[in-house]
């Protein structure tokens, strides 16, 4: 099965049963919540049993499922509710949207350049890095106007899967100059398509259209050593 929060994006509260225990974390056969990865930071949330309530703080892989660590003392036992913290779900949605807007500009106006890094942040930022030896930074603060452009466009965002192989012959489907979204269990790699502007493999959380974004602000280009230019973009008051 792949993950709840691919599965069911709008489930952020789920009931789930406690497999086994140990002191700071239990095991559980689901969960809502994002782990983190990709440079998205994992969701925030809490659980809560009818012995307390405790507060999430990641997930480690099981082959029995999910082991949960929360801070705190006392071990959830029985049926554990799952809580994801939705204002901060969704901030990850819209940084990772628009991280996929502007990647995709990048892409198309910088003949193919590859990603080399990425971090959403948890004060309505982003950074994302580029191979982009030789380009200048007024280029690339030039592309504040068409991302916020496609925020106005409202562009539908959607994801489907496809076996890797397949994924693999069709150019820039993997951005990433050293990482790839792993595949699922089935070998399939999940899709991510901004209507007319954007299809990339990616295992992140997205909004539903570039509309629900807030428009964003190139703040900042650096250099980050002979070849990676680092674009950072901010949304709100941010």
């Amino acid at each position: 099965m792949r993950p709840w929060h691919i599965e069911y994006p709008e489930a952020l509260a789920v009931e789930a049963t406690v497999l086994d225990r140990r002191p700071g974390a239990v095991l559980l056969d689901r969960s809502p919540f994002f782990p983190g990865g990709g440079g998205q930071l994992a969701d925030r949330g809490t659980l809560t049993w009818s012995g307390g309530v405790q507060t999430f703080e990641g997930v480690d892989p099981d082959e029995r499922g999910l082991w949960h660590r929360f801070a705190g003392a006392g071990e959830p036992y029985g049926t554990v509710l799952l809580q994801v913290d939705a204002g901060f779900r969704r901030l990850m949605c819209e940084l990772h949207t628009l991280a996929h807007v502007l990647n995709a500009l990048v892409y198309q106006a910088h003949g193919g350049a590859l990603l080399t890094g990425a971090q959403l942040s948890a004060d309505g930022t982003f950074r994302v890095d580029f191979d982009l030896p030789g380009v200048d930074s007024a280029s690339l603060r030039a592309l504040e106007a068409p991302m916020n452009a496609a925020i106005r466009q409202d562009l539908a965002v959607g994801a489907a899967y496809m076996p890797r192989e397949e994924a693999e012959a069709i150019p820039g489907m993997f951005r990433s100059k050293s990482v790839a979204p792993p595949p699922s269990p089935d070998g399939m790699v999940r899709v991510v398509e901004i209507a007319g502007l954007d299809r990339q493999a990616c295992g992140g959380t997205h909004l539903a259209s570039t509309g629900q974004a807030r428009l964003a602000r190139i703040l900042k280009i650096d250099n980050k050593g002979r070849q990676n230019r680092r674009i950072k973009v901010g949304v709100g008051a941010a």
